[in-house]
């Protein structure tokens, strides 16, 4: 339970409390492409860009492919229609005697073309009766080469067939296509996928005679070279594919050097730091990157930064506690040790007094101390809230004109500031300041002296001066009374009555809530001093 609370605690930061609600909408870009916590960024677009790479050169190949398939057909079909055209014009004026097909002509006609063009050729009548047929001789198989070429060709043939087809051909039919169109006067040519899902070309052409038409002709033939064709392609496309695939292997190494050498870089400076506690190491500045990992150096060069100076301040925290309670302590000892000693009731009261004065002493050292050494993990944990502090101030200004009767607290309001002001802040700390302020201004009045506070709005800003009318603070002392265990007390005042904390924590706390204080005093036009004045600057809120 108790890890939990802490884990709870930690991720409540004074960074991301009392900022402005953004839009739905201004959270979303702010999410995906433009804060902080953006989740698009340079080193996703670089990852995504050298993954894709290869998948987008496979896959325009396969399109390409596709494409490249119907072109093959398109253009055969082009070609086989024009040599249907010329066998129609051979057959017409050779094998047409008298109006009528000559069945020998015809068969010897066809045949001899067969041979030529390597094409199924069939001729028939006006009745549609064949009449002549010729198949060209087997081919004997070229010599495919490397079977890996052989390889390549299949799975070329394999994605085509897996592909969704461009061109949906149809199934060659049944009865010879394209003869009724022939003997209507007009060439018909055609592609066709058969059982085999090979690719079949028909081109049927009419045969005709002084206008007359007098039979067709058919031709039909597989288009192997059309898959050849794209085999060939797909080689080339995977000779690029295999560059790619080298180049993407190339790049990913380059990929993972600049993201992996400064990480082990920066993990190994961390390791150093946390074996060697000296301030010998530091992190490596790599800012140069403009990516993540730049800034991510940038973030522990800062974390280590602001770590070494609160180290350093603990030290110089406990050096000074350390000297603020030796003399008290060192005080109580010598009357503690001339007590034993003295036997006048009088010089006994005396040491006593002493002794109780210094025990007194250490307990506002001790519990200011606390204070202080608290002050940094509350404000870290707490929750800035929207504070109206006209309400404040004048309750502060009521409670210490009723307990102090010889001194008299103002409050004066500017036009501007008729309405509540608000602030982002922590209430209770908020009083604690003007109650500081407010405290020490009447430890340095006098009877019938008058403190004014003046507050006013400034843009974004808002602007609280609290003045007394007593001597002054030494100009060369008004950064140094906002130091720890400093103090600039009345000569009539007694020693140790004050910590020294009071303005410490005050600033402090106004760091804290990303205000500011300031000291300076009230001088009149010929040079005096007429008091002190101490200046708030607290962030406004809308």
């Amino acid at each position: 339970m108790a890890s939990d609370t802490n884990t709870k605690k930690k991720k409540t930061r004074r960074s991301t409390l009392g900022a402005p609600n953004l839009s739905n909408l201004d959270r979303l870009l702010d999410l995906y492409w433009g804060g902080s916590e953006r989740r698009i960024t340079g080193l996703t677009v670089r990852i995504i860009g050298v993954n894709v790479i290869a998948l987008l050169v496979l896959m325009a190949g396969v399109l390409y492919l596709g494409e490249y398939q119907d072109d093959l057909i398109e253009n055969k079909l082009q070609t086989f229609r024009t040599e249907t055209e010329v066998i129609a014009a051979g057959l017409s004026e050779s094998a047409i005697e008298d109006q009528q097909l000559d069945r020998s002509k015809a068969s010897h006609f066809a045949a001899r073309l067969s041979q030529v063009t390597g094409q199924n050729i069939t001729i028939f009548d006006k009745d549609n009766t064949i009449i002549a047929q010729a198949t060209p001789p087997p081919q004997i198989p070229k010599k495919e080469g490397l079977f890996t070429l052989r390889v390549l060709r299949d799975m070329a043939g394999l994605i085509l067939h897996l592909m969704p087809e461009r061109t949906i051909l149809p199934p060659y039919p049944a009865e010879p296509p394209g003869i009724t169109e022939a003997l209507g006067g007009n060439t018909h040519f055609a592609a066709w996928k058969n059982q085999n899902r090979s690719i079949i070309l028909s081109s049927a052409a009419p045969l005709s005679n002084n206008g007359d038409v007098v039979g067709t002709v058919l031709l039909t033939r597989t288009a192997d070279d059309v898959a050849r064709t794209v085999g060939d392609v797909w080689i080339n496309i995977v000779q690029i594919f295999m560059a790619t695939l080298v180049a993407t292997i190339l790049l990913s190494i380059y990929l993972s050097g600049v993201i992996a050498r400064p990480l082990r870089l920066l993990t190994k400076s961390a390791e150093a730091l946390r074996m060697d506690p000296s301030q010998n190491h530091e992190i490596p500045d790599l800012s140069d990157r403009h990516d993540e990992i730049g800034e991510l150096s940038l973030v522990l060069r800062d974390m280590t930064d602001a770590l070494w100076n609160r180290m350093d301040s603990i030290e110089r925290f406990s050096a000074d506690v350390a000297h603020e309670l030796k003399n008290p302590l060192t005080s109580l000892k010598s009357a503690v040790e001339t007590a034993a000693k003295v036997k006048k009731t009088k010089d006994r009261e005396k040491l006593l007094a002493i002794i109780h004065h210094d025990v007194m002493r250490m307990d506002r050292l001790i519990t200011d101390i606390s204070h202080v050494s608290r002050l940094d993990t509350e404000l870290s944990r707490q929750s800035l809230e929207v504070i109206e502090l006209k309400p404040i101030l004048e309750n502060l200004v009521t409670r210490y004109n009723e307990i102090t009767t010889d001194v008299t607290l103002i409050l004066t309001l500017t036009d501007s500031s008729n309405e509540n002001i608000r602030v982002w802040g922590l209430e209770t700390r908020i009083l604690q300041i003007f109650d500081n302020l407010l405290s020490n201004a009447l430890s340095f009045s006098k009877s019938g002296d008058v403190i004014n506070i003046a507050l006013h709005n400034n843009d974004d800003q808002v602007i609280i001066t609290i003045e007394d009318q007593g001597p002054g603070i030494p100009q060369n002392k008004l950064e140094d009374i906002f130091e720890r265990f400093y103090t600039e007390r009345p000569i009539h005042e007694d020693y140790g009555h004050h910590s020294g904390l009071g303005l410490f924590i005050c600033r402090q706390i106004a760091h804290a809530l990303g205000g500011q204080i300031m000291a300076s005093n009230v001088v009149e036009q010929n040079g005096a001093v007429t008091g002190a004045r101490f200046t708030v600057i607290l962030r406004q809120a809308e």
